[in-house]
């Protein structure tokens, strides 16, 4: 694949020249230029992770403290805090048991009651679920179960809705609960609890749907999605309240079952959690299940090839998602070309249409956040190197880049924490040496703005 040959649903994607037109960075860069503070709050101990974007860590105002999670040797997970009245960080506290394995990443998010909760998709096997001991505290012993309702996950995705109920959406490997199953059947579900994580059902049980996004019999048996975010959006001032999703189809082809073989296409939808209903990026209301039908007509984004460039995924694990202040859907993606070489691809929602552009290459995209207006910052790396550039994303094609955060070794991983408040605004994992998650030497970072 080149970049000539990405079509979108709309056509051709479009290169050429950017604008330089832009929107101030914030209301609070009226002067000076944001440089990133970053702290290391534990060095050579991050294993490989295929952790998404999705809930690295949460702030929590009540106590002035910010928590995050992390997976160390064996893809255990560990937890710390941050104290923003003392400036101190706590020392690693491992909470979740990895099982050698680069899928059994740690997310975490805050209950309503105060509580901290880790939720560990156990690659294609379970989900565990973990409790802090305490409210507003990772201190103590903390209270770590298997969900039956969670069976055959992987890629947890967890956010905590405007109601105080919690959402964990997750990839189902159907095969583990029935063998006759072909190996790249893998749709999404969904868990929901109403008492801060104690208790769950599933989306199975809520709507009598058996999974909620996916398909299980394409002619070209790609059956499994890869969500690459979710972002979850309150609402309010005119906006509803959404779990915004963009995902990728894998799968084996047209000739064979077999897992994760290729990638295609970019699709949306967004999650009401009031009424379980899903809607397309006009605001459609899809129902409680998104079949394969909806994917094609309602959600799909930008059509990609049938291929496997370089043996790389085309296109990339990690897709982000956003929506304009008017409401309009947008996500950002990278593909790797016939030389493994990486583009970056936005695809905005304009006149009812999907229309894409390459605006980036050389970049694998990892994370991005609202700044001001309908700019918003995209963290980036450059594979094998060190350090996180970012770029000022605007209205159109307007691509810009800010700034570079300094890390000593390579960067897999960005995730932005919930409720952020400066300097640990987002969670930086470092690149270990190795793929064996027996190897743990990539450093943990947290960094947050300062203006000089």
């Amino acid at each position: 694949m080149n970049r000539r040959t990405v079509l979108t649903s709309g056509g051709l994607v479009a290169g050429g020249a950017l604008s330089s037109a832009f929107i101030p960075e914030s209301a609070r860069a009226t002067t000076g230029r944001p440089a990133f503070q970053v702290m290391t709050p534990a060095a050579t101990v991050a294993a490989r992770t295929d952790r998404r974007p999705v809930a690295g860590g949460v702030h929590d105002p009540n106590v002035g403290r910010t928590f995050i999670s992390w997976s160390g040797q064996y893809e255990n997970g560990y937890v710390q805090a941050y104290d923003h009245r003392s400036r101190t960080w706590s020392g690693p506290l491992q909470v979740t048991e990895g099982e050698h394995d680069s899928h059994n990443y740690p997310t975490l998010i805050q209950a309503r009651d105060g509580h901290l909760l880790i939720v560990v998709g156990m690659h294609n096997v379970g989900t565990v679920v973990a409790r802090s001991a305490l409210p507003h505290s990772i201190e103590g012993l903390w209270q770590v179960r298997t969900v039956a309702e969670g069976a055959a996950a992987s890629y947890p995705m967890p956010f905590r809705a405007r109601s105080g109920e919690i959402f964990v959406f997750f990839r189902e490997t159907t095969k583990t609960i029935d063998p006759r199953v072909p190996s790249d059947t893998r749709p999404i579900l969904y868990l929901r609890s109403r008492d801060h994580g104690r208790t769950w059902r599933s989306s199975a049980a809520l709507t009598g749907a058996p999974y909620a996004l996916g398909s299980t019999d394409r002619a070209d048996n790609l059956n499994e999605i890869y969500i690459g975010q979710l972002r979850y959006d309150p609402g309010g001032r005119g906006r509803p309240e959404r779990a915004h999703l963009v995902w990728t189809l894998a799968g084996g082809g047209p000739d064979q079952h077999l897992h994760d073989y290729f990638h295609k296409d970019i699709h949306y939808a967004a999650f009401d959690p009031r009424t379980l209903r899903f809607h397309g990026p006009g605001g459609r209301d899809l129902g409680v299940q998104l079949t394969d039908d909806e994917q094609e007509h309602a959600c799909k984004v930008a059509v990609t090839p049938l291929a496997r460039p370089a043996q790389l995924k085309s296109p990339d694990y990690i897709q982000l998602v956003g929506t304009t202040t008017s409401g309009r859907p947008f996500a950002v993606w990278s593909a790797a070309d016939d030389t493994g070489l990486w583009h970056v691809f936005v695809s905005r929602r304009q006149a009812g249409r999907w229309r894409t552009s390459e605006v980036a290459s050389g970049l694998r995209t990892r994370e991005m956040e609202p700044v001001a207006g309908d700019v918003w910052r995209v963290y980036t790396t450059r594979d094998a190197e060190p350090g996180v550039s970012t770029y000022l994303l605007g209205p159109g094609r307007s691509w810009r880049p800010e700034t570079q955060i300094a890390t000593a070794k390579p960067v897999q991983r960005i995730e932005l924490i919930a409720g952020f408040r400066d300097p640990a605004r987002i969670l930086i994992t470092g690149a270990s040496s190795a793929r064996d998650v027996s190897i743990a030497d990539g450093d943990i970072h947290v960094a947050g703005l300062t203006w000089r």
